[in-house]
C-alpha cells in the first residue's frame, strides 16, 4: 500500500491500535489499583498507572508500532488517556465499594 509506514501499519490502523492499547491499559490500571491499593490515598494506585503507561509502550512495540517516531505529543496522549481511564475506572470502583 502506498500509505503504509515502515512497520506495515497504515496511519489509521496505527491510530486504532495505539488507542485500543491505551484504553485497555488505563482500564486495567484502574482495576489493578482497586485490587492492590488500600484506598484512594494509597500510592500503589498511582504506581499502577505509571506501570501501565510503561507496559503499553512495550506492547505497542511488540504489535509492530514504531514508537521511535513518537514525539512529545504522542507520549502526552498515551499518558493522558491512560491516566483518564485509570482515574474514571478506579473512581467508579471506589464509589461502588468493590474490594
Amino acid at each position: 500500500m502506498a500509505t503504509e509506514t515502515e512497520s506495515g501499519l497504515t496511519g489509521h490502523t496505527r491510530s486504532v491500535v495505539v488507542t485500543t492499547i491505551v484504553s485497555l491499559g488505563g482500564v486495567g490500571a484502574g482495576v489493578a489499583a482497586a485490587t492492590v491499593a488500600a484506598g484512594p490515598t494509597d500510592t500503589l494506585g498511582l504506581i499502577a498507572v505509571l506501570a501501565a503507561a510503561a507496559i503499553e509502550l512495550v506492547v505497542m512495540r511488540l504489535l509492530g508500532v514504531d514508537i521511535g517516531e513518537f514525539g512529545a505529543k504522542d507520549h502526552l496522549y498515551i499518558f493522558f488517556m491512560t491516566f483518564a481511564l485509570w482515574f474514571v475506572t478506579w473512581g467508579v470502583l471506589l464509589m461502588s465499594g468493590v474490594q
